[in-house]
């Protein structure tokens, strides 16, 4: 049994494991996609998530984060940009053939210095430490200084998760058990649609034990004390500071809803290729081909009722 504290070493396996991990190769269509994304802009990094990382999917859509250095880095208009930088990130959809196949993805834009901000520990906005504790590719990056700098932020989301896993999680028990824990509190802040079973989805395999070998390191490099005791971890924390983190985490919870709310209403009017990524979940969910005109793309506001028409006369919205 081994009482563990700070560990001058620990941080640096922290850094290991997401720098290995982050340099892993993925399959040709996703590098050859965003290298097509990115031509002609000027992006810091491209970070590659969710779904499509944990298994391939070719009728799905991929995710990726892209980080920049300042706003203007990125086309669009100014509308968007504005609202890029009050209420990070905003999203866009895209579409390329690749290969002779249609590759889809969902993208996700904020800079270098929104992503530091929503990996802190004091962040109010669970939803990008949340997503970035997970396993990630780096499929494009400008430089090495570059790469050093979205790797701090992959380093912090895995510090905050880590500490939440902690305060909210059991007394004692496996890696594994802190990490449902965390994972059923970030997605029930986050108001995700998805059932109550996906934070055991996101833990399945735990490739190479990532997710046991992260933890207890995080803790050390952050100087939270626990015992070790073969596979089962007692964190150092006392009923004072699991309460007051629990309080802590009721605002977080109580102001998910309202920012779900203000990044929909964000999305009506800067989701580049909305109307597309629509078109294409009621295509794959209920077998009907919205067949969107290049004006119906790009102005689908103005078109919504003639749209929802459309859906109607095809029987979408019957029992």
């Amino acid at each position: 049994m081994d009482d563990v504290g700070r560990d001058s070493f620990a941080a640096g396996r922290v850094a290991r494991i997401l720098a290995e991990e982050l340099i892993r190769p993925v399959v040709s269509e996703v590098t050859a996609f965003v290298a097509e994304l990115v031509r002609g802009t000027r992006v810091l990094g491209v970070l590659f998530y969710g779904s499509g990382l944990r298994q391939v999917d070719p009728e799905g859509v991929l995710d990726f984060y892209i980080v920049l250095d300042r706003q203007a880095d990125w086309p669009r208009g100014g509308v968007a940009r504005e609202a890029n930088a009050l209420l990070p990130p905003n999203v866009e959809y895209h579409e390329r053939m690749i290969d002779g196949r249609g590759v889809r993805a969902k993208v996700a834009i904020l800079t270098i210095a929104q992503f530091r901000a929503l990996t802190a520990r004091g962040s109010l906005d669970t939803t990008v430490w949340a997503r970035f504790c997970q396993p990630a590719r780096l499929v494009w990056v400008r430089d090495a200084a570059a790469a050093d700098a979205i790797l701090g932020c992959l380093i912090r989301a895995v510090a905050v998760a880590a500490w939440w896993a902690a305060v909210l999680g059991p007394d004692s028990g496996m890696a594994r058990d802190f990490w449902e824990a965390l994972f059923r509190r970030t997605y029930a802040a986050e108001l995700r649609v998805e059932g109550g079973d996906r934070s055991i989805a996101l833990l399945a395999g735990n490739p190479g034990g990532r997710f046991d070998a992260l933890l207890p390191a995080a803790w050390a490099a952050s100087g939270l004390r626990f015992v070790q005791e073969g596979d089962r971890l007692c964190p150092a924390v006392s009923a004072e500071t699991r309460a007051r983190a629990g309080r802590q985490w009721r605002m977080r919870a109580e102001l998910g809803r309202p920012l779900n709310v203000a990044r929909l209403f964000k999305a009506a009017f800067t989701f580049v290729g909305g109307a597309r990524y629509i078109a294409w979940k009621i295509r794959r969910h209920r077998g009907f081909d919205l067949a969107l005109t290049p004006f119906e793309a790009r102005h689908p506001l103005v078109c919504l009722p003639w749209l929802l028409w459309r859906l109607k006369g095809s029987g979408m919205f019957r029992r």
